[in-house]
């Protein structure tokens, strides 16, 4: 029985593996200051019941691995942060948001193939 609490606890965070690099969460709290300390910022904004969101989030969490150290990848929950998401027009989820020192420049909507991520954060970012 034990076991089986321990395998759907969600209130306990899986330990990072050696190498992870983590999404990190942002909300209306601290997005000006994730904004101003990460010149290269993709968000993605998502709701825990949106099945396109679930397929993302691998995807992103990937990314985030791949270009560590020269784009920081954050989640941005829409259900928590309802005023940011209205902030930044956001009707349709997942979406991502690309921002290069503060300014949005760029956006995606909906569950795209990583090679279409990818191709988005090379364009925006040039790396």
């Amino acid at each position: 029985m034990q076991e089986l609490r321990n395998r759907f606890d969600t209130t306990k965070k899986p330990s990072p593996a050696a190498g992870h690099v983590a999404v990190m969460p942002v909300d209306e709290v601290h997005f000006a200051q994730v904004l101003q300390q990460h010149p290269a910022l993709v968000i993605d904004f998502w709701a825990e019941w949106c099945g396109p969101c679930r397929r993302v989030a691998p995807v992103v969490e990937e990314l985030a691995q791949e270009f560590v150290g020269k784009v920081t990848f954050a989640k941005c929950d829409t259900d928590h942060n309802q005023r940011l998401a209205m902030q930044f027009g956001i009707s349709a989820i997942p979406c991502l948001l690309f921002f290069s020192h503060g300014q949005m420049v760029d956006r995606l909507i909906g569950a795209l193939p990583k090679e279409s991520i990818r191709a988005k954060v090379m364009r925006n970012f040039s790396v």
